[in-house]
């Protein structure tokens, strides 16, 4: 959002100071098939007060998954977000007039890195972590793409990866868009009626560049398999697992099993 409060005066000035006549003349690039020829039914202004009460009646009828066990599988976890951390990301220390991609950014924000990245590799049982990602879903096109890079020239099964065809349909598209229009094949790996991959689905992936499941699968099944993976697929297949942070509390680290 900016200041900026629209000018029919100003418009028309910078209009003719670009040599068209109408807003229309700047989408003339624009296919006339995906115009909208009709114009847009829109509801009346609201104030602040009323959109936000439109927003919470909406919101209303929704499940509280807060208040309700939630079954919904697929990575969509109950998450807890303590209060203390919305007062921490307010203070001082965090803020900076620079964007914190820059080389500037502020000493308080490069400690708060190096402590996630220093926690996390506690957390999962290797030595070294990259900053956050933006999602779970671009951590895993991310490391397909980076092992790809990595096992090409080695691997048996050039520019294959091996996926579980558990994971969620959102995860795995995220995958494809990232290796869109590369020579990369995707494979999937079969589970069987416990929710565990087969011993001959890992032989199939060896010798490939990569294989990425996830630790709970999407079903909510600890597969065993995964224990013993590595060493069915060798040192040129990377073996990627998606993991929920917040149960490596409980379950034994990735690293802990040649992730």
């Amino acid at each position: 959002m900016t200041d900026h409060l629209p000018n029919l005066g100003r418009e028309n000035e910078m209009l003719a100071a670009m040599g068209h006549s109408s807003m229309d003349d700047l989408f003339v690039e624009l296919p006339d098939n995906v115009r909208c020829k009709e114009p847009l039914a829109l509801p009346e202004a609201q104030s602040e007060e009323e959109i936000l009460a439109d927003a919470r009646r909406l919101l209303g009828s929704n499940i509280d998954l807060g208040s309700t066990v939630n079954f919904l599988g697929s990575g969509l976890y109950r998450n807890f977000v303590p209060s203390s951390v919305f007062q921490l990301i307010t203070r001082g220390e965090f803020l900076t007039s620079y964007t914190p991609y820059q080389p500037e950014v502020s000493q308080g924000m490069l400690q708060a890195m190096w402590e996630f990245q220093s926690l996390i590799t506690e957390l999962v049982g290797l030595p070294i972590a990259n900053l956050s990602v933006y999602d779970g879903s671009t951590a895993a096109a991310e490391a397909i793409t980076c092992a790809v890079r990595v096992h090409a020239r080695k691997a048996e099964q050039k520019n294959t990866v091996y996926i579980s065809e558990l994971i969620p349909p959102d995860r795995l598209s995220v995958i494809q868009n990232y290796t869109q229009g590369s020579e990369l094949i995707i494979k999937s790996m079969k589970h069987d009626e416990n929710g565990h991959i087969p011993l001959e689905e890992w032989e199939k992936a060896s010798g490939s560049c990569a294989v990425y499941v996830e630790q709970p699968n999407p079903l909510g099944i600890m597969d065993q398999s995964l224990f013993s993976a590595k060493e069915i697929l060798g040192n040129h297949t990377a073996f990627i697992v998606g993991i929920q942070p917040v149960s490596l509390g409980v379950f034994e680290p990735p690293g802990n099993y040649g992730a």
